[in-house]
């Protein structure tokens, strides 16, 4: 993401999270910056660059919120399976 300004990189992950339905943490691994600054970027500088793409990154990003306990609870799942297959095998 080097040589690209704060407003471009903003905006890349903006339409990376509309496209994909990422997570703040899944954009943040795939552009290699910190969960703070994808955050910060799409919900903070995006509102002053491009209103209307902010407001559509936020929809996504509270749809996430809102799964956000389901997905916790299958990763919690997976990892008991996983655990009890080893014990039995």
């Amino acid at each position: 993401m080097k040589g690209i300004s704060i407003e471009e990189r903003a905006i890349e992950l903006a339409h990376y999270i509309i496209d994909s339905k990422d997570t703040v943490r899944g954009a943040a691994k795939k552009f290699g910056v910190s969960k703070s600054t994808v955050h910060k970027d799409v919900s903070q500088r995006l509102l002053k660059i491009n209103p209307v793409l902010a407001t559509e990154v936020r929809k996504i990003l509270d749809e996430n919120k809102a799964e956000r306990h389901i997905r916790g609870g299958m990763a919690t799942k997976m990892k008991y399976i996983e655990k009890n297959q080893h014990k039995a095998g």
